[in-house]
């Protein structure tokens, strides 16, 4: 027994070691990188902090992307998909508090203020309505809002296998994963697997370059304050959501298999909320990030679609 507490008190001590050697070197990389990688887009001052807005291309419709929970770096995140589209339509990038370049804010992340704060921000970049919204996962919440509170703004929703109402009725936080998550994030443990975002960043849409700075960006972004606020708010706004009732915008939204999400049946309750709403969906035999892997299916879709919008 002496021997085995001996073994347990070395491996404790190693642990320890670990985390406070981690912890240094992160705080020692996270200026270094963040000088190294500028945000690409503009950084616009909101409610005390800044938020990064990237925007390309120019149309008559304005096409943005709201990203999912937790997508560290959402502007390279969309990449694959908004460069097919830019040729033809303006396409915007928000950064809410907290994620990619933008700033933590550390202001409350109800359903309202993070709406205003998406809607200031783009008006400080110098972009105006009317709006295409392009939401992923949880960022569907606030879509649906945004076109309820201020219809005249919305040109239509386009979902990127986006998060309703419904699905957070079924699907609690996984709070204990996401404390752990952020435990490896906040002390540089993270770091000590890159394979971990190189598979993240695996997508054709990087290069080497870009995918360098995807890790950068990962590794001191991941499961931020603002992010794990997020979390903790989307029943509490799903129910918000739920009682705006359905937008009357046009309603266009792709739905994956399922595949990495918890719970089996996404997919039905996706599309019985789209039916339910009077809207249009395709099936993708693809992942929750859609926009990855059927990202010339989706844009070719997209502008099918917008061209009946404008009419």
């Amino acid at each position: 027994m002496k021997k085995l507490l001996t073994v347990i008190k070395w491996l404790l001590l190693g642990l320890l070691l670990l985390v406070i050697g981690s912890s240094i070197n992160h705080r020692l990389q996270t200026p270094r990188e963040e000088g190294a990688h500028p945000p690409p887009g503009q950084l616009v001052k909101v409610n005390g902090h800044r938020l990064h807005v990237y925007a390309e291309g120019q149309g008559d419709l304005t096409l943005v992307f709201m990203s999912g929970s937790g997508t560290t770096a959402p502007t390279l995140d969309f990449r694959g998909l908004y460069r097919r589209l830019s040729d033809d339509y303006r396409t915007v990038v928000v950064e809410r508090a907290g994620y990619g370049w933008s700033e933590d804010g550390g202001t409350s992340r109800d359903i309202e203020t993070v709406l205003r704060e998406t809607r200031r921000a783009l008006e400080l970049a110098g972009e105006s309505p009317p709006y295409v919204l392009l939401p992923h996962s949880m960022s569907g919440l606030e879509a649906l809002h945004w076109a309820n509170r201020y219809p005249d703004e919305i040109a239509a929703i386009i979902g990127l296998d986006p998060a309703t109402p419904p699905i957070y009725a079924l699907m609690p936080p996984p709070r204990l994963m996401l404390t752990l998550v952020a435990f490896t994030a906040r002390t540089g443990l993270l770091r000590l697997a890159p394979f971990i975002c190189r598979e993240a960043a695996a997508v054709d849409h990087l290069n080497a370059a870009e995918t360098a700075v995807y890790c950068s960006i990962m590794y001191r972004r991941t499961l931020t304050a603002d992010m794990l606020a997020e979390i903790e708010a989307t029943q509490t706004n799903a129910q918000r959501v739920a009682a705006e009732g359905f937008p009357d915008v046009p309603f266009y939204v792709f739905i994956s298999n399922g595949d990495g999400l918890p719970m089996d049946n996404w997919g039905e309750v996706l599309t019985a909320y789209v039916e339910a709403a009077g809207g249009q969906y395709k099936r993708l035999d693809v992942g929750h990030y859609v926009h990855h892997e059927a990202a010339a299916v989706i844009a070719d879709e997209i502008r099918t679609f917008l061209l009946q919008v404008e009419r």
